[in-house]
């Protein structure tokens, strides 16, 4: 009976509205956020004129590697790539990890609690101060993701290959997942930013500030 009081109690106003229909853009570039990134994968191939054949590294996620692609014994030249960009990449899909389980949660709210959530204050105030903090997070594990991409298209750059190694050739399968993951963090700092307002609109700060409705003096 009980998971059928709740299907009953099932309310979509709030998702006629911009709040909720916010929450589930969220939800859903949160998702596809964490989920480029965690899955993303770039292949790394050298050909050294020492080896019978070229070679290829798996680069993935968290993105902590060190690698001796090439060594010539003939004279001592060597190539080795290496990058520790894990911090980065793993608070960015934190990031998105936790914004999907919030997202899913307040959707709930919206959807079966709704009436408790315009009843009690605390909670439209505890609603626009978590979404504040993630606003916060995106932007800011945005910015340090995209400094770490940057480092790690340098270090897995062809060009440096040649310029470390005058006998090696060196080639990767691009990094469109990354640009991808890029766009989905600063996409998603836009959506929980903007959602500040339709969120704020429910706190009794905003409802204080209109003040009571007043009738006209006849």
């Amino acid at each position: 009976m009980s998971c059928i009081h709740v299907i009953m109690n099932l309310n979509l106003t709030p998702f006629q509205e911009p709040r909720g229909v916010m929450r589930v853009l969220q939800l859903i570039f949160a998702i596809c956020a964490f989920t480029t990134t965690a899955n993303f994968s770039v292949d790394y191939q050298t050909d050294c004129s020492d080896l019978p054949k070229p070679t290829t590294w798996n680069i993935d996620y968290p993105f902590k590697f060190y690698e001796n692609v090439c060594q010539r014994a003939s004279n001592n030249e060597s190539l080795a790539i290496t990058a520790d960009v894990s911090t980065d990449a793993q608070f960015f899909v934190a990031t998105g990890v936790l914004a999907m389980l919030y997202g899913g949660f307040i959707i709930f709210v919206y959807a079966f609690l709704d009436e408790l959530y315009k009843s009690k204050n605390e909670i439209p105030l505890a609603d626009f101060m978590l979404t504040t903090i993630f606003a916060v997070l995106w932007l800011s594990s945005s910015a340090a993701w995209a400094n770490s991409t940057s480092a790690l298209k340098n270090v897995l750059d062809p060009q440096y290959a040649i310029e470390m190694c005058k006998h090696c050739r060196a080639s990767n399968s691009g990094f469109n997942g990354l640009h991808s993951s890029l766009l989905l963090g600063f996409l998603n700092f836009f959506l929980w930013a903007s959602d500040l307002w339709f969120v704020y609109k429910e706190t009794y700060w905003f409802q204080t500030r209109q003040g009571p409705s007043q009738t006209p003096i006849s």
